[in-house]
């Protein structure tokens, strides 16, 4: 379809810029028509666990297609801090009892391993690479004998920054060791395919540019490495019956399922597919490759303005999101939306973060605003 049509979609693009899909999604009617699903059989049936839970069953086809697994390697949860929690609690793996993560993660994963490190449960390094690009040259030399894991993100969410992962899943495995991926900040904005990639468990929550809203997240383990894992942290859907109501036993499911907990979170599981399959309608290829040019497009406009890019200069190695160092960032935040220009504040940097459906002249809108306020300050 034409980009127009596609636009038409996210009913806030009449009156807004929405460059901010590095934080939260614009709503778009897919995702609405998912929800409203939901609500309705809310309405007049009532209860229905079982349309709930084909629904829930639904999101995760939906998600293992957009990453080219199985469904019987993937769960659902609330979030990513409860997804690496999950894994957290299946550790150490026989002997193995080690952790290797980047100072440049997400807080939330660092602050799940040092808890956990805390209670003696693992030994945990950070690896820095002062570019923010992860190489095995800098992971290798943190690696032991007793590395369970090597713990990174596809995409950087301070400055895009993008990693290799095939060659980290490679130096991971010639360790004996298994990767751990966040990719929040990359999926449904290139075709990620974990297989190919070596990634052995991978997590993501829903509301950034997989279109979707808070409250869940999926979680992909490996067939093979699932049943080498047993998690403290579990509940009545991690069982192989949960309808059995069995307290006095604790009998895992096989594959991802074990790392199910409660009741889960229907609402936004609905809504989530609702995003994944409009991405897939569209193209996960396609995407990507507007996505690289939308990228090269805001780095030719963040040089040609004189702003101080913080993000990578190729876009081979960045993902959507461009960072711009201005100081007081949620200072400019807000003045971009004033402008009604959505953008995302993270420490110093301005981010601007476009989607598929976004157009060159609105990065050059929000590029000129942001100028316009370095230039008063």
């Amino acid at each position: 379809m034409p980009l127009q049509t596609y636009r038409e979609q996210f009913p806030i693009l009449r009156d807004k810029i929405h460059l901010g899909n590095c934080s939260q999604s614009p709503q778009s009617l897919p995702v609405l028509a998912a929800m409203d699903e939901y609500l309705e059989n809310w309405r007049t049936v009532g209860m229905d666990w079982e349309f709930w839970m084909e629904g829930v069953e639904r999101a995760k086809i939906s998600f293992a297609r957009l990453i080219h697994a199985d469904v019987s390697e993937i769960a659902v949860l609330s979030s990513v801090s409860d997804a690496t929690s999950m894994i957290a609690s299946a550790l150490p793996i026989g002997h193995r009892h080690h952790v290797v993560t980047t100072v440049d993660e997400f807080p939330t994963v660092g602050h799940v391993w040092h808890a956990h490190a805390e209670r003696g449960r693992i030994q945990l390094d950070f690896a820095k690479a002062a570019d923010r690009i992860y190489t095995p040259a800098v992971i290798e030399p943190l690696l032991q004998a007793s590395t369970a894991l090597v713990s990174v993100h596809h995409v950087g969410y301070y400055n895009g920054a993008k990693q290799d992962l095939k060659t980290l899943a490679a130096c991971a495995h010639a360790n004996g060791s298994f990767l751990f991926v966040d990719a929040y900040q990359s999926l449904g904005t290139c075709d990620l395919d974990v297989k190919t990639q070596g990634i052995d468990i991978l997590v993501s929550g829903n509301l950034k540019y997989l279109l979707g809203m808070p409250g869940v997240a999926f979680l992909y383990v490996s067939r093979e490495v699932a049943e080498q894992l047993r998690p403290a942290m579990t509940g009545w859907f991690g069982r192989q019956n949960p309808f059995h109501f069995d307290a006095e036993h604790l009998d895992y499911a096989e594959g991802a399922r074990r790392f199910n907990t409660g009741t889960p979170p229907v609402l936004a599981a609905f809504a989530a597919r609702g995003g994944m399959d409009f991405l897939q309608n569209v193209g996960l290829k396609t995407i990507e490759r507007r996505i690289d040019e939308l990228s090269a497009f805001a780095l030719a406009g963040v040089r040609a303005r004189g702003l101080a890019l913080a993000s990578p200069g190729d876009v081979a190695h960045k993902g959507a999101t461009t960072a711009i160092r201005v100081g007081d960032a949620h200072a400019v935040e807000q003045y971009l939306m004033e402008r009604n220009i959505i953008a995302s504040a993270r420490a110093d940097v301005i981010r601007i973060a476009p989607h598929f459906f976004t157009l060159e002249s609105e990065i050059d809108q929000a590029l000129d605003a942001i100028a316009d306020w370095v230039r008063r300050h």
